[in-house]
């Protein structure tokens, strides 16, 4: 019996951890933040959570497959501003409805992780290089698109849905439940789902196993692409902007949520729900963090800190396996 208790709490090891953090947190801020359990608070914790946990929903997938994307903060300023500049009209660009401008923007950050997924499957770039080389190309594309400049005057229409609410939920925090309930269904459920956990575990055998790896390389970076496009639109509608500078360190915490929901960096495992863990934790930590007025680079810090702890723990996980 005993035997069985630590064999489950080895298999679980981080997301039971990080779990009891996240309560011993939230007892905490409680104590020192009397407005931290206040309705109007966590309706905001919500919509920030939602934002980082598509992000982190789509870095997931990257990291099952074994390996790592760090444009996603690049894809989540440009597809703001490519939303915003479509519904407004800037800079030159046609002024679309909000179907086709959320469409035209899909198709070009879609363009951009086929790119990502093309250099590593068929010219051999290392996914770690192909997705800095991204990073720096999206967000180049960001700040060349905007002028360096904040895209406002998008239409109400657009923003007003962020500001709405279903049973009491944020709009936003709806949108990232639909994600993550299809994205776990596509992952432990389907076909490409099950090979990408193969894929992740050994190229080898995803070879032998008939695997193409071509097609699903593409559309693990494309996924991946589109789930930024969907995270910069909900930030953009959430401030009525499309902002260049957005989503910087974004793809730390991304990896931070994955890592503590008990994705392993070896690739071959995770779990889309694990990740949302993770997600609500680093939401938890900036969300207090701001109550209490505390640098954001300290919260930096404190992320840091968790990724090496959350690594610590899959690395004991993985010796006691």
């Amino acid at each position: 019996m005993i035997d069985d208790i630590k064999s489950f709490y080895w298999r679980h090891a981080q997301r039971i951890t990080f779990f009891v953090i996240l309560v011993l947190l939230w007892f905490l801020f409680s104590l020192f933040i009397p407005r931290f359990f206040s309705y109007a608070n966590f309706f905001n914790l919500a919509r920030r959570t939602a934002v980082v946990g598509v992000v982190s929903v789509g870095m997931t997938i990257v990291l099952i497959s074994q390996g790592v994307d760090l444009s996603v903060g690049s894809y989540v300023a440009l597809s703001g501003v490519l939303i915003g500049s479509f519904l407004t009209g800037a800079r030159g660009f046609p002024e679309l409805s909000i179907p086709l401008a959320i469409l035209a923007t899909f198709l070009i950050l879609g363009f951009l992780g086929f790119i990502v997924g093309f250099a590593i499957n068929d010219l051999k770039v290392p996914s770690f290089v192909a997705g800095l080389g991204m990073m720096s190309i999206a967000r180049g594309l960001a700040m060349v698109l905007s002028g360096g400049r904040i895209i406002t005057g998008l239409p109400v229409e657009f923003t007003g849905f962020a500001r709405m609410e279903f049973l009491g939920l944020p709009s936003l925090f709806i949108v990232l439940l639909v994600i993550m309930f299809g994205s776990s269904f596509m992952m432990n459920r389907t076909k490409f789902g099950r090979n990408v956990y193969t894929i992740g575990s050994s190229k080898e055998v995803a070879l032998l196993s008939g695997i193409n790896l071509r097609w699903n390389y593409y559309a693990i970076y494309i996924i991946n692409a589109l789930l930024s496009a969907i995270a910069g639109i909900m930030l953009a509608a959430r401030l009525s902007s499309g902002i260049p500078s957005e989503g910087v360190m974004m793809e730390l915490d991304a990896i931070a949520a994955a890592i503590i929901g008990g994705t392993g960096l070896a690739g071959g495992e995770g779990s889309i729900y694990g990740t949302m863990l993770g997600a609500l934790l680093i939401g938890s930590l900036q969300n207090a963090g701001n109550l209490m007025g505390l640098d954001p680079f300290y919260l930096q810090i404190a992320t840091g800190l968790v990724i090496i702890v959350a690594v610590a723990l899959d690395q004991l996980r993985r010796q006691q396996s």
